[in-house]
C-alpha cells in the first residue's frame, strides 16, 4: 500500500508540470503534437528514474533538463517549422494555386489552455502569451536548437544565466553569448511584417473588431471584410504554401476559389495567445456544417493584419476539443435549399 501511495504521489507531482512543459516543448519544436509527445517522453523518463533523483535541484528544474534533452534529440538542422511567408513570396491572385507541403513543414497552432498554465502575475501571463504567438514562434524556429532553448529559458521563463548553464552543462559565458546571438537574430526579423498588438483581455475596440469580422465573414460580405483588413494583411492556408497579401487579393480569393465558404459559421477559440475561430463550412448534403479550418487572427491598430487558416481539420478540431459537425438551426436548411 505504501509503495502504491508513493507512486501515486510521484504521478501527481509530475502531472502538475504538464502544461508548462508542453508550452516549453511547443516553443522548442513548433508542433503541438510533437510537444505533447516530448512531454509524455519527459514524464515517463522522470517517473522511471525518480528514485535516482536526489533533490540536488528542484523537481521543476530536473524536468526542464529532461525536456530540453528530449527536444534537442528531436530537432535536426532541417527541422525548422515555418509559415508560408517564411518559404515563398506572396502570390498574386491571378496565379493562385493550392500546392500542399508535408505536415512537418508547418508551424502548428496550439490551444492556449494546453500550453499556458494559470499564473497570478499579469505581466508573467502576458509574456507567456506573447511568446506563443505565431510571429514569435516563427522567429524562434530560425534559431539553432541550443540558442532557442537559451532564449526561451532566459527571456520567457526568466531563469538566471547560472540556472540555464547548469541545465545545459555549459558556462554562464556561453549562455550569455548564445542569448546575445539569439536576440540579434530575432531583431533582424522585427520588420518582417505588420506587428500584431493584442490586449489581454481583448480591449473594447478589439472585441468590436472581432464582432464585425464574424458578421462580415458569416455574411460573406467582402466590402465589409475589406474595411477590416490592414493594407498589408496576409492570409495563409497551411498545408498549402500559397499566401496572399492585401485586402484585394484576400477577398478576391474568397470570392472565387473560396466561394464555397459563403454561409459558414464561426465558433470562437483561443489559439497561440490570439483570437481565433473554428470555421464550419456548409455541407449541402446534410444541411449542417462540416469543419473547414481553425482560423487564427492577428490584430493591430483596429485592423486585422493576419488571417491564418489551418485546414487539416481532422487534426486540429479534436486538439481544440471541437465537434466535427454543427447542426443547422431550425429552418436554416429549408432557407438554403
Amino acid at each position: 500500500m505504501g509503495e502504491s501511495t508513493a507512486t501515486a504521489g510521484i504521478d501527481v507531482a509530475l502531472e502538475k508540470h504538464r502544461t508548462e512543459l508542453t508550452g516549453y516543448c511547443y516553443r522548442m519544436l513548433g508542433s503541438s503534437f510533437e510537444a505533447e509527445d516530448a512531454v509524455q517522453d519527459t514524464l515517463v523518463r522522470a517517473w522511471r528514474s525518480h528514485e535516482r533523483f536526489e533533490g540536488r535541484s528542484s523537481l521543476r528544474s530536473w524536468l526542464y533538463r529532461i525536456a530540453t534533452n528530449v527536444c534537442l534529440d528531436m530537432l535536426t538542422a532541417a527541422n525548422k517549422r515555418a509559415r508560408p511567408m517564411d518559404l515563398t513570396d506572396a502570390t498574386p491572385l491571378a496565379q493562385a494555386a493550392l500546392a500542399p507541403r508535408p505536415d512537418h513543414t508547418w508551424l502548428e497552432p496550439v490551444p492556449d489552455a494546453r500550453v499556458l498554465p494559470s499564473v497570478g502575475d499579469p505581466a508573467e501571463a502576458a509574456v507567456a502569451k506573447e511568446s506563443i504567438r505565431l510571429a514569435f514562434m516563427a522567429a524562434l524556429q530560425q534559431l539553432p536548437p541550443r540558442q532557442r532553448a537559451v532564449l526561451i529559458l532566459r527571456e520567457v521563463l526568466a531563469w538566471k544565466a547560472s540556472e540555464v548553464a547548469e541545465l545545459l552543462d555549459t558556462s554562464v559565458a556561453s549562455v550569455n553569448s548564445a542569448l546575445q546571438r539569439a536576440r540579434a537574430t530575432l531583431a533582424e526579423r522585427a520588420d518582417a511584417g505588420p506587428e500584431g498588438a493584442v490586449s489581454d483581455p481583448l480591449d473594447e475596440e478589439q472585441q468590436k473588431l472581432l464582432e464585425r469580422y464574424v458578421r462580415a465573414f458569416e455574411g460573406y460580405d467582402m466590402t465589409a471584410l475589406t474595411a477590416l483588413l490592414h493594407e498589408d494583411a496576409v492570409m495563409t492556408m497551411p498545408p498549402f504554401d500559397l499566401w496572399l497579401r492585401g485586402p484585394a487579393d484576400i477577398t478576391g480569393f474568397m470570392s472565387t476559389l473560396g466561394a464555397s465558404c459563403a454561409g459558414s459559421r464561426l465558433v470562437p477559440v483561443r489559439a497561440n495567445g490570439l483570437p481565433g475561430f473554428a470555421h464550419y463550412k456548409p455541407d449541402p448534403d446534410s444541411g449542417g456544417f462540416g469543419p473547414w479550418a481553425v482560423q487564427v487572427l492577428e490584430l493591430s491598430a483596429g485592423r486585422i493584419t493576419g488571417f491564418h487558416c489551418f485546414l487539416d481539420t481532422q487534426r486540429w478540431f479534436p486538439l481544440f476539443g471541437l465537434p466535427l459537425r454543427l447542426e443547422a438551426e431550425p429552418g436554416e436548411r429549408e432557407e438554403g435549399e
